[in-house]
């Protein structure tokens, strides 16, 4: 009886740590900043690793992922493109009003600091100023992005990397290669069930949450 009682305790203090970093979806949620560094820890189908942000690499970048985290956006989340020794990609919540809560709120270019290495994390953009969810890891040195123009804005802008884990990210199912990409924005609309279905190998980050 004690031990049922004491593994319940343990049990409701866990669920209460990941509960106490959730914070709701609104405009309050813009005011958070991240610290110069922090630490967070990604739980995925494949294992567990953790990143670094660093908020001198990109203020607006860092300061994002920071939020999201907070408010859950990639928890339970596909990893919907993964391309073998080149990147991994994610960033699409399941829940479709976080969706549209971050869908106009682009984040402004930055100049590229850091670089674009082997386990480093950046955010995927088109057209300038269109940072805003989808980040990819990038799984070997990328250093091209560090430079590389598209439309006129230059380079893929760092803002955190894998410290610990990077074998974990360079292990996710890589089968599908690019042939996800057309279907990821599908996600948006009809949920992780629709890609799963289609693409039933895919991993997924069961929960991110900062640990530092």
């Amino acid at each position: 009886m004690k031990r049922s009682i004491v593994l319940l305790a343990v049990l409701m203090i866990t669920v209460n740590s990941s509960q106490a970093q959730l914070v709701k979806t609104d405009a309050n949620l813009l005011k958070l900043k991240c610290p110069d560094t922090a630490k967070a820890e990604f739980i995925t189908t494949k294992g567990n690793f953790i990143v670094e942000i660093y908020r001198q690499w990109s203020p607006l970048g860092a300061d994002r992922f920071y939020q999201l985290i907070k408010s859950g956006y990639y928890n339970n989340t596909i990893l919907f493109r993964v391309v073998k020794d080149y990147l991994v990609q994610f960033g699409v919540s399941e829940d479709k009003t976080k969706n549209i809560f971050w869908q106009s709120r682009n984040l402004k270019d930055e100049p590229v600091v850091g670089s674009n290495t082997a386990g480093t994390l950046s955010y995927s953009r088109g057209n300038p100023n269109t940072r805003k969810t989808s980040v990819f890891i990038n799984l070997r040195d990328n250093t091209t992005y560090d430079t590389i123009t598209i439309a006129g804005v230059k380079g893929f802008v760092p803002f955190a990397r894998i410290i610990s884990g990077l074998d974990v990210a360079k292990s996710f199912f890589s089968n599908y290669g690019n042939d996800t990409m057309k279907s990821a924005d599908t996600i948006y609309f009809k949920g992780n069930t629709w890609m799963q279905k289609k693409f039933p190998g895919l991993d997924m980050i069961k929960e991110v949450r900062i640990i530092k």
